[in-house]
Parts: structure tokens; sequence; C-alpha cells
């Protein structure tokens, strides 16, 4: 386990490609097995070789991006500020903000988890549900997710306190230990035992929480900076205005990705349960290109966040600069990959074999794949106005992907183009995203130079 100190010279003083390296690798193998996490349920339930199962868990989908939003307000939201209060030198600080994250968020979990298990037969109807079978496959699945929620919001939240302060490899350590977790407990579940869907949400749960006794564990050894000591816990000294304002847009992605994954299940439903369980395919799959990226660029938050908060301009620019030529890189190759094999991919998941299921699968895939070379450049923009502390630039980039700008060409190209329109309307958002962040940090970068105040010092070490 890496020092304290080792991690501070990360941020401080390792070379640039080095710094990303050693933090961006730990992030995109927790992004890949995030991935995997997700992937594992729908793979295992095609298994079954019923359709309507399969389509069950992809409209459900939604649902655990909600858990994730709420993690990623005290998780994302957490990390930004600890990497920029361990800048400015402030190491206490840091200890009381991941104690207010941690228990902020399992109170959430446990909102969220009376809300879905009030509401969850109309929530079932509002995801997409088609017919009968679908709807009892998804209240099997729901009903444990929900009471698993605390525990998956702690997991999220946790992996990304720890991240911030540097600890990227134990970060991707607990991840693994979930992923693992829920992997072996799938198949056990869902085909052994016989449980189904519900099996599927079982180990999910399971996973999550073997994953927050790690990260537990972790904190209470005291190789760390962060404390879990409910002692700590505080919403004063500016903790809950610094943490909650830069975590919301990192939130709000994942809910009107959920919300705009709802819209297009039913978007979807009017090409009938094959097209739906297509798009929970595609979607899934395409989170790797998606996630890989996303890894990268939140693996450069802390050192972006430690940079702003020591007045290091200059790193802070050749950081994002050598992480958005790595994402591109890494894009281009997945993209390539996935349009090469694009029916093989789709097939592995479609349990059935069901022709319909692939053509659709292929024709969603490749659309959704369109933006895959650039998506990271636009992750690489939206991580570092979090690290900086700049909430209103992420919640404009956030709102207008998977919302402001996203809904309008959906809307728009499915009434025109029909079937197509629906599939490309994601990557024409993501391009449209990527141009408005560059205007973005044109404009932040040009205040910094101009007013002293804005930013007092320049240290071009």
């Amino acid at each position: 386990m890496a020092s304290k100190e080792k991690r501070e010279n990360i941020f401080s003083s390792y070379p640039i490609p080095k710094a990303v390296a050693a933090l961006a690798i730990p992030s995109v193998l927790s992004s890949i097995v995030n991935v995997i996490y997700n992937m594992a349920d729908t793979y295992f339930v095609s298994l079954m070789k019923d359709t309507d199962a399969t389509a069950a868990v992809s409209i459900t989908m939604p649902v655990f991006l909600f858990f994730v939003a709420f993690g990623n307000i005290f998780g994302v939201g957490g990390s930004a500020y600890i990497s920029r209060s361990m800048g400015e030198g402030k190491k206490e600080k840091a200890k009381k903000i991941s104690a207010f994250s941690i228990y902020s968020s399992i109170l959430s979990g446990a909102i969220l988890l009376a809300l879905i298990l009030i509401f969850i037969h109309p929530l079932i109807n509002a995801l997409g549900a088609t017919n009968k079978a679908i709807y009892n496959y998804g209240y099997d699945y729901l009903k444990y997710i929900a009471v698993g929620g605390p525990m998956i919001v702690t997991s999220i939240t946790a992996s990304n306190l720890v991240r911030g302060e540097g600890a990227a490899k134990e970060s991707m350590i607990g991840m693994m230990i979930g992923t693992v977790t829920n992997i072996i407990l799938d198949p056990i579940m869902i085909l052994t035992l016989d449980m189904g869907v519900g099996g599927a949400a079982i180990a999910t749960v399971i996973g999550n929480i073997a994953s927050v006794v790690y990260y537990a564990a972790y904190l209470i050894k005291g190789n760390s900076i962060l404390s879990c000591n409910p002692a700590r816990f505080s919403v004063k000294e500016g903790i809950a205005k610094n943490v909650i304002p830069i975590g919301i847009p990192a939130a709000i992605n994942n809910i009107l990705m959920s919300l705009s994954n709802i819209i297009l299940n039913n978007f979807m439903k009017d090409f009938g349960g094959e097209a739906v369980a297509a798009l929970g395919i595609a979607m899934k799959v395409n989170m790797l290109i998606v996630f890989v990226q996303m890894g990268t660029g939140m693996g450069i938050q802390p050192l972006i966040g430690y940079s702003f908060g020591a007045r290091n301009m200059e790193r802070l620019r050749k950081t994002m600069r050598f992480t958005m030529l790595c994402t591109f890189i890494i894009g281009t190759v997945l993209t390539i990959i996935y349009f090469i094999f694009t029916p093989q991919i789709i097939n592995l998941f479609n349990g059935e074999g069901d022709a319909l299921v692939t053509d659709y699968g292929v024709k969603i895939l490749r659309g959704l794949n369109i933006a895959g070379p650039f998506i990271g450049i636009l992750f690489t923009y939206n991580f570092a106005f979090q690290g900086m502390g700049k909430s209103i630039p992420s919640l404009i980039l956030s709102l207008g992907r998977q919302g402001l700008i996203f809904l309008p060409f959906l809307i728009v190209m499915s009434k025109y183009v029909g079937f197509n329109g629906i599939v490309y309307a994601q990557s024409t958002a993501d391009l449209a995203c990527i141009i408005l962040a560059i205007i973005m940090f044109s404009i932040i970068k040009s205040k910094i130079k101009k007013d002293p105040a804005y930013y007092p010092q320049k240290n071009n070490k």
C-alpha cells in the first residue's frame, strides 16, 4: 500500500505521463470492472434464454444509475474537494470531508430505498415494461436492488473518495472485490439456485457490501488521510457547500442517463420487445468505450484538483492535453474493434439467438459508437471542471449531454429519421457537447490569465 507521502508526490512532482498513468490506469481498470459488474447480470440472465428476463434487467438499469448518481454527489464532490484541500495543505479538513461524504451517502441510499419500495409498481411501468412477464421480472430485480441501495451508494462514494487522495490502486481493488463477488454469485444465484433475475440483484447487492467492507477496513487501518469516524461528520466549514455543488453535476449526468434510458426504452417500445432488449444490450456493451474513457478523465480529476489548489496552472493544462491524447487513441482503437465485431459482441448477450435482437443491436451499437474516439475529450474537460471546483460548466455539460442537447436531438431526429434518428441522437449530442466544453474552458482560461484575484499566483514548476 502506497504511503501518504508517495501519493502526494504523484500530485506534486511526478512527470505528467507518469502521474497520469499512476492515477488513470487504476481508474480505467476500475471503470472496466464497473462495466463488467453491470454486464455480468445481463450475461448470466441471458443464459435463462428468456428475452423478457433480459429486457427486464435492461429496463431497470436506470434505477441502478440513480444509486450511482447519489454516490457521485458525495463521491465525486468529496473527491474533488479533498484533492483541492490537499493542494492547499489542509489535510485535517480532508478527514471531515470524507466523513461527511460517507455518512451522507448512507442516508441518501436509505431514502432511495424507501421511495423505490413505496412506488415500485408505477415505477416499473414507467421504466418501459411492455408485458406482464417483463413487469414481474422487473419487480423481482428491483425489490432486492432497492434493499441494497445504501450499500450501493456508499460503495461508489468510498471508491471516489479513496481515489481522490491519490490511492487509485486501493480504489480499484475495492471495486474488483465487489465485481468478482458478483460474478461468482451470479451463476449460483440465477442458474444453480434457480432464483432468476432476483438472484442477479442479490448477487449485485452482496458484491457492493463486500466493497464497502474493504473500504471501511482501508480507512480504519490508518494509512489514509481520510476518515470514516462519525465524530468527524460536519456540514460546517464550507464542507457541504463545496462537496454538493460539484457532486450534483456528476449526479445529474447519471440521473439524466437514467431518464434518457427510460425515454429511449419508451421510444423503442414502438418497435417491440426485441428492440427494447437490443437497446439494453447495446447500451451496456457500449459502456466499455464510454467508461474506459470516463475512467481516464476521472483518474486525473485529483491531479487537476491538486494542481489548481496549489496554483500550478501549467501542470494542469499539460495534464489535460496529455490525457486527451490518450483518450483519443484508446477510443479510436475500441471503436474500430467494436465496428468489426459488432454482431459477435451483441450475440454474447443474446441468449436466445433472436435474429431481430441481433439486427437491432448491431444498428444501435454502431450508432452509439460514432462519437467513440472523441468522447474522452468531453470527459476530460468535465472532470477538469469538477477538479477546479467549477460547478457551473460541469453542470452545463451534464445537463447538455443527456438532457438539454440530447433530448431535442432525439425528438427531432426520431420524428424525421425514425429508428435511425433514435440510434444516432446520442453521438450527435456528444459531439455538440465537446464543442461547448472547448468554448467554456477557453473562457475560464482567459479569466485566469487576466484576473490576478481569480488566480493570484502562477507556478510553472
